[in-house]
């Protein structure tokens, strides 16, 4: 075993194809995912930026996840596309650590956006008057920075401590991406102190911003339930529903892999729930947003119009 972890320098990913037919159609699916995600969220950024009738701080957060969701799919699919394509799986130690710190880091940072976008609800629908002071553009940015300077500073530290760990067992990890809690299970000292450390920063980075959300919309819901104008209440849940379905897709099974112990885990079962923040979510969202959201659409009309006449 000592000779072995001498020689063997990084790690395998078993990932999440069998290698059967239902295996090439999962690829297959999740290339088209990949692309879809890609193709929607690069429109949104786009959209945003050339649209001055988005260049909102809702729209201004909005762009800044799909940013974000941009560069997420991009840490793990390239790899898990890759392996099942050219049929190796190796991973080396310091491409593992790099693949940990970018999942963390835009995880991280798309958990705070999230909050901060239900606070842009929160203060546009119960504080109206009050909205162009509380989210101005410099609220806007400190809130964005925050964010991915928070997620980057949590990352680091999980990062570090996952570098460090004495690896003396098997070093195929039974999943599709380096995911820290998958690879403790290959650790050949005592981890209880991390899995704890773990369980705080999903507190941190997961729990309280849900409880923020629920917390916000629940007063947002309240003012919608007084609103007078009917048009008013459509706009408004429209908006609040749609950002919703946005976070019950990722918190929830983010916040239910992270948060049990390790004892109730099961390999297959944690790779089916990444697959619904890594995956699916990032390609959901730029969806979600357009096809619910009239002011999107109509930008979308505007710019396929002017496209159009441009040509002509």
């Amino acid at each position: 075993m000592d000779s072995y972890n001498q020689t063997f320098t990084g790690f395998i990913l078993l990932g999440l194809f069998p290698p059967s037919k239902i295996g090439l159609f999962l690829f297959i699916l999740i290339v088209l995912i990949f692309l879809t995600a890609w193709i929607g969220n690069l429109s949104m950024i786009l959209l945003i930026l050339l649209d001055s009738h988005l260049h909102t701080p809702m729209y201004f957060l909005l762009s800044q996840l799909s940013l974000i969701d941009l560069n997420y799919i991009s840490t793990i699919v390239p790899k898990m596309v890759s392996d099942f394509m050219l049929g190796n799986k190796y991973i080396s130690f310091i491409g593992c650590g790099f693949q940990i710190f970018l999942f963390l880091t835009f995880g991280g940072a798309e958990t705070l956006l999230l909050a901060s976008m239900a606070y842009d609800r929160y203060v546009a629908i119960c504080f109206p008057l009050h909205y162009a002071t509380h989210m101005n553009k410099r609220v806007c940015v400190i809130m964005i920075t925050g964010a991915w300077i928070l997620g980057s500073i949590n990352s680091c530290a999980h990062t570090g401590y996952a570098l460090q760990i004495p690896y003396c067992r098997s070093r195929a990890i039974n999943h599709f991406f380096c995911d820290v809690p998958a690879m403790l299970t290959l650790a050949c000292t005592d981890t209880w102190v991390y899995e704890y450390t773990v369980f705080v920063s999903t507190i941190l980075f997961l729990v309280f911003p849900f409880i923020g959300i629920v917390c916000s919309y629940g007063r947002v819901f309240l003012a919608i339930y007084r609103m007078h104008s009917r048009a008013g209440k459509k706009k408004a849940y429209s908006t609040c529903s749609t950002h919703l379905t946005v976070v019950t897709f990722y918190y929830a099974p983010f916040a239910y892999t992270y948060l049990r112990p390790r004892s109730l885990r099961s390999p297959e079962e944690d790779k089916i729930l990444a697959v619904f923040y890594t995956v699916l979510t990032p390609m959901l969202n730029p969806i979600i947003y357009s096809l619910r959201n009239k002011e999107v659409i109509g930008a979308l009309r505007r710019m396929t119009h002017r496209i159009c006449f441009a040509k002509i």
